[in-house]
């Protein structure tokens, strides 16, 4: 019921039923299958997933997706195991028989299986990887899909976000899990499972550290009761009792295993002989712990840990009250301060959204980024184009596109489908910071959107006082969120009218005027929802064929169901987030030539220009991207370049080489056609004494 509930709320529930079933496999491979194990793992699938298949966002993806099929098998290979034990209980098989018969069963099985998934596969049966959990298992942290890699909260773990929510429990955690490892059993087994599994995940996504709560909680618990009950005892003299008791225990259960058989003599001959050492070190530890030195020496040690644990505990529980306190405070209502010193309540996101809930038709449709659709939807009780449920890319690849896509474009998508613009304002981590990421992520689906820059490093700041490159200061977005706050920036009054702007100016809200009735009815008559009213997947009114017969639906990597690939996008979007510096280059170069296209006019430098830019050796931003472009043979970037800016090519690097040297050592023999044209020498020497052509000879 439990499993069911958290199904329901959250698609978490993914981890936890791979968790148990990646135990219950661990119990088979260490040899402890046994009627209960069988019964419990069975139990639980069965029950749990005919619940989960009842929630119609689930339905049957227990059953389809692969990351569910784990602990399917898991099951399936359950039932097998127990069909073999019965089957050799019932012939009273040897244990050769029984395993004989055991990897019969199990080829058959695979051989069934293997015909059964490649029968279904063409057919789309399986659900590919999300890219959300493909990004766990990629040796870098970005996945190929542009929405995914936005959020921050998918990055890596650092060790300052471990110490943040765990504490103390960073070094008390492992140190259970080493007591637990001398322990281990059945339930130990879960915990050896589950906290490996935390503390991979965690670290390859922060926002997976609460995962690592419980187990770190747990494993702490254990080190500390561990530590606590061996002080306790040293203290009270039992520890030396214990270990004289152990040790007699030890050999009694020694002596009447050796009474058994020969055959098991034998093997316990080489047992004791292969942990002889281990064995006398031990006695060694018992034997000087028992001596009045060991005794004080153990007493002292057990005050230092009592006291450290003490003094711990305090400081844990301090810190725990206080980031108790910062991560309950409601994350819509902030402290700021404002330029005089004065600390501040900042509640403008509350008060938009109330303001939209008071103020607005209970019909009304807010456009807004996906980060806050939640927020409008349980605040202000309205309806949101999107929200934080990431599953429909294409859907928020069309939001993308409307806001950073030109005003007339993205009034001509807004009108179609929402009756208000919620935008948020004020700096810091505002839309317009967030835009460059709705503008990659609406290429990645409409590629006529920043063509032939699947980056689209063409929109974004150009420099760091903020200023607008061409795209974005003619976008949607611009012109909404800096409507008469920025000369010259203003909406069209003829399609936007501000409604509402926050007392410090973090949230601002537009009326959209000329909102299409048509496709505002269409789209109320055509709803479709399952018969519990759970799940209502939208259509999108004929009013928008024209820009939607542009999309190409995004095929991410894992998409191994669907015929047609995107490896030219995939490449070239790896590229440009490995070279960022490269890209933006790329970038600002095409915006040149776009908005300047009647300029073909070359440019020319003087003697003296070149003379003053070739005898200047230092390490720079352009002498660092002109070793990429040119040790990457990017022709086409490298004319870019010298058609807007001739001085590129003398450029020199602080050892006192340049683009030509760099050609020759990589023997690039386009590239120094380019730059013998325009005049660049390829006999002059370098710090070292070495001219390009002797790079060529070595």
């Amino acid at each position: 019921v439990a499993y069911f509930y958290m199904v329901a709320a959250w698609g978490g529930y993914i981890f936890v039923l791979n968790l148990i079933g990646a135990h219950a496999a661990l119990l088979v491979l260490l040899g402890r299958f046994s009627t209960k194990v069988y019964l419990s793992y069975t139990l639980f699938y069965v029950v749990g997933t005919s619940l989960a298949i009842q929630v119609p966002v689930v339905g049957w993806a227990p059953l389809k997706s692969l990351e569910q099929l784990g602990p399917c098998a898991v099951f399936l290979g359950y039932q097998l195991l127990r069909f073999c034990e019965m089957m050799r209980i019932k012939k009273k098989m040897s244990r050769v028989e029984a395993w004989k018969f055991r990897i019969q069963i199990f080829l058959g099985a695979i051989v069934v299986a293997s015909v059964f998934v490649a029968a279904v596969t063409p057919k789309g049966y399986f659900g590919p990887l999300s890219s959300r959990v493909r990004g766990l298992f990629v040796p870098h942290t970005k996945t190929g899909n542009p929405l995914v890699d936005s959020v921050a909260e998918h990055q890596a773990a650092s060790n300052q976000a471990y110490w943040q929510y765990l504490h103390i429990l960073c070094f008390l955690a492992p140190t259970g899990f080493l007591f637990m490892l001398f322990r281990f059993g059945d339930a130990s087994g879960f915990l050896f499972v589950y906290a490996l599994a935390a503390y991979f995940f965690s670290h390859k996504m922060v926002r997976l550290v609460l995962l690592t709560a419980p187990i770190a909680s747990i494993l702490g618990g254990i080190a500390v009761g561990r530590i606590i009950s061996w002080s306790i005892s040293v203290f009270l003299g039992e520890d030396d009792d214990d270990s004289t008791n152990g040790s007699k225990n030890v050999l009694d259960k020694e002596n009447e295993t050796k009474g058994k058989s020969d055959g098991k003599k034998r093997k316990e001959k080489k047992s004791s002989d292969s942990f002889a050492g281990i064995t006398a070190i031990r006695d060694g530890f018992i034997e000087a712990g028992r001596s009045t030195e060991g005794k004080i020496v153990k007493t002292i040690l057990a005050i230092i840990l009592v006291g450290a644990l003490y003094m711990q505990a305090d400081k844990f529980k301090t810190y725990s009250w206080r980031i108790s306190v910062s991560l309950s405070n409601p994350s819509i209502i902030l402290k700021g301060q404002t330029r005089d010193g004065k600390v501040i309540k900042v509640d403008d996101y509350r008060e938009a959204y109330w303001w939209l809930r008071d103020n607005t038709p209970d019909d009304a449709r807010v456009m807004a980024w996906w980060d806050y659709g939640y927020q409008i939807t349980g605040i202000s009780n309205r309806t949101t184009i999107a929200d934080g449920n990431t599953w429909n890319h294409e859907h928020i690849a069309l939001l993308g596109k409307a806001l950073t896509g030109s005003e007339e474009e993205g009034y001509q998508i807004a009108r179609h489908l929402a009756d208000y613009v919620l935008i948020w304002g004020g700096g810091g981590g505002d839309d317009l910071a967030k835009s460059p990421h709705l503008a990659r992520i609406a290429n990645s689906v409409y590629r006529d959107h920043c063509p032939g820059d699947v980056t689209c490093r063409a929109f974004g700041f150009v420099d760091r006082q903020g200023t607008p490159s061409p795209m974005m200061e003619r976008s949607f977005l611009y012109k909404l969120h800096s409507h008469k706050l920025k000369p010259g920036v203003q909406a069209d009054p003829e399609k936007f009218q501000e409604v509402f702007r926050s007392k410090y100016g973090k949230v601002r809200i537009y009326k959209i005027l000329g909102v299409s009735r048509k496709s505002k009815k269409w789209v109320e008559e055509n709803r479709q929802c399952d018969a519990g009213g759970w799940f209502c997947p939208g259509k999108y009114p004929p009013g928008l064929k024209e820009i939607l017969d542009k999309k190409k639906d995004f095929a991410q990597l894992e998409d191994f169901n669907r015929g047609s690939k995107d490896d030219d996008y995939q490449k070239q979007y790896f590229e440009n987030l490995n070279n960022p510096e490269l890209a933006r280059k790329r970038a600002v170069l095409k915006s040149q030539q776009e908005s300047k296209p009647a300029e073909k006019k070359v440019k020319t430098l003087s003697e003296e220009e070149k003379v003053r830019i070739y005898s200047t050796w230092e390490d720079t931003e352009d002498t660092t991207l002109m070793w990429k472009i040119v040790t990457s043979n990017a022709v086409e970037d490298l004319e870019r370049w010298l058609e807007s800016d001739p001085g590129a090519a003398w450029l020199r690097s602080a050892d006192g080489r340049g683009p030509m040297w760099w050609a020759f050592e990589g023997k690039k023999q386009e590239i120094v056609s380019i730059l013998m044209k325009m005049g660049v020498p390829h006999t002059d020497k370098d710090k070292n004494g070495l001219s390009p052509v002797d790079l060529l000879k070595e």
